[in-house]
């Protein structure tokens, strides 16, 4: 892909990320139903590491910078984080298999990221907590069953499309 081509997919790819993310179908307190993560496995599977990273840390960016409600302040970095590493991850697995991968390891390393997300997220929540004092077990922790399984679930579905989604878009 010439460096035109994958700039303009890379941008398309974070504008994705962040109309995703704000079209959250299903936000409860702590626990957020959404299909943002796409965006960012389907750079980070095309493109590589770097290109999953820059989908996932600028989405998450502009997300939390425009339109989270909470702006920048001293934990945004924990936030960005989650995806970010999750674009980092997926994009060296994919580099690591040249590109090329079945629907069974695309599933794994779809629910890899899930749970690094899941993981992260929480890690961001609780230093937030203690940093701005609405500290409580419950919030922190209570939801986390309910995300494991609903990042498995969508990594599930995702992993249905994305090996023909990502043969098609080669071709373009």
């Amino acid at each position: 892909m010439n460096k035109t081509k994958r700039l303009t997919t890379t941008a398309m790819l974070i504008a994705l990320y962040v109309v995703l993310s704000i079209l959250t179908p299903i936000k409860l307190q702590n626990f957020k139903f959404t299909f943002e993560a796409l965006p960012i496995l389907i750079g980070a599977l095309l493109g590589g590491p770097v290109d999953g990273l820059l989908v996932g840390g600028v989405g998450s960016f502009l997300y939390q910078l425009l339109f989270s409600g909470y702006g920048l302040t001293v934990t945004t970095p924990l936030w960005i984080l989650p995806h970010a590493a999750s674009g980092l991850l997926v994009g060296l697995y994919a580099k690591k298999t040249r590109y090329n991968y079945s629907m069974t390891s695309v599933v794994i390393i779809a629910i890899l990221s899930a749970l690094l997300v899941t993981a992260l997220n929480t890690l961001a929540l609780y230093v937030d907590s203690k940093v701005f004092g609405y500290y409580t077990r419950q919030l922190v922790f209570a939801a986390i069953p309910l995300k494991i399984l609903t990042g498995v679930i969508l990594a599930g579905l995702f992993s249905l499309i994305l090996p023909q989604l990502l043969r098609t878009i080669r071709k373009m």
